[in-house]
């Protein structure tokens, strides 16, 4: 077998690389499940097409944080990583299963980390997978464990929640603004993809600000605030918009967020340990429930 020869990623790459990412990360999920979990999906066609949309926004923005590794002409991994304003993010990492063990990963988180050369900080999420929590710690990250809550939202739970709205592309300062308190550095353009995917709620009130976003199933997918009241009532409302009777889940819940822990027992939610933060000269932003690939 050739060597792997690292290259940038290109917009031609990205189906294939979307298809890499979507197996090698089922694959873990297979292999760290535990059977009180939610059986695991391999990410569906949608999905796919919303993170292709989220990998070319980033060649765009950042073509020197994406990088692809080939065989014999063939792509077999890469890494989206991109910079906002001075924080380092890894936002995409795979390598085919099949090609594990070789090195790749090495080569392709090497490429992706100069393109972060210059910042203060990094930050990104992690499987449970030993093999790439070993390469993230010997990097110089800090692995910080998440958890998530997952059950049927109790809806005589559901508390009365003022002063959430929806949000526009019309709040893109203020969302920028509270990032910055939160975890040190805006999502800038990457609050363009997550507007056109996920629905915006917004707190805008001398007690607080914040936002989330929200999908379908009622899961806040980002989610930033100035204070645990405010948090946990955008929480709340997300929570809220599940559809009776089906399951929700709430992922990325660091030990500094336990507020979202307390709103997951009050909606009669389940505890459950999974996967990392991992971080780089920064602690766990709070209260902040962070995307898995924008962070």
């Amino acid at each position: 077998m050739s060597q792997a020869l690292v290259r940038p990623l290109r917009e031609d790459d990205l189906e294939a690389f979307g298809e890499i990412t979507a197996t090698s990360y089922h694959e873990v999920d297979q292999r760290t499940y535990q059977r009180a979990w939610p059986d695991p999906v391999r990410r569906p066609p949608g999905r796919n097409s919303a993170w292709i949309e989220r990998a070319r926004a980033a060649i765009r923005t950042d073509p020197g944080g994406c990088w692809a590794a080939e065989v014999d002409g063939v792509l077999v991994g890469g890494a989206v990583s991109r910079v906002r304003e001075l924080m380092w993010i890894l936002a995409s990492f795979a390598v085919r299963p099949d090609h594990q063990g070789q090195g790749i990963g090495a080569q392709l988180m090497a490429a992706a980390l100069h393109h972060g050369r210059g910042c203060l900080r990094g930050m990104f999420a992690a499987s449970a997978d030993p093999g790439a929590v070993r390469r993230y710690r010997l990097a110089g990250f800090d692995l910080h464990p998440q958890m998530f809550v997952t059950g049927v939202v109790d809806r005589s739970a559901l508390p009365v929640v003022e002063r959430v709205r929806e949000g526009t592309a019309a709040d893109v300062d203020l969302l920028d603004s509270v990032d910055r308190r939160t975890r040190g550095a805006a999502h800038l353009s990457d609050h363009q993809l997550l507007l056109a995917q996920l629905r915006l709620l917004v707190v805008d009130h001398s007690t607080g600000q914040g936002y989330a976003y929200v999908d379908e199933t009622g899961s806040p997918a980002l989610l930033a605030a100035t204070n645990r009241r405010t948090a946990a009532q955008l929480m709340w409302e997300a929570l809220a918009s599940s559809p009776p009777g089906h399951q929700v889940s709430v992922h990325h819940v660091t030990a500094a967020n336990a507020w979202a822990l307390d709103v997951g027992l009050a909606a009669r939610l389940a505890i459950h340990q999974n996967g990392y933060l991992c971080l780089r000269r920064m602690k766990p932003p709070a209260p902040y429930l962070h995307h898995g690939s924008l962070l």
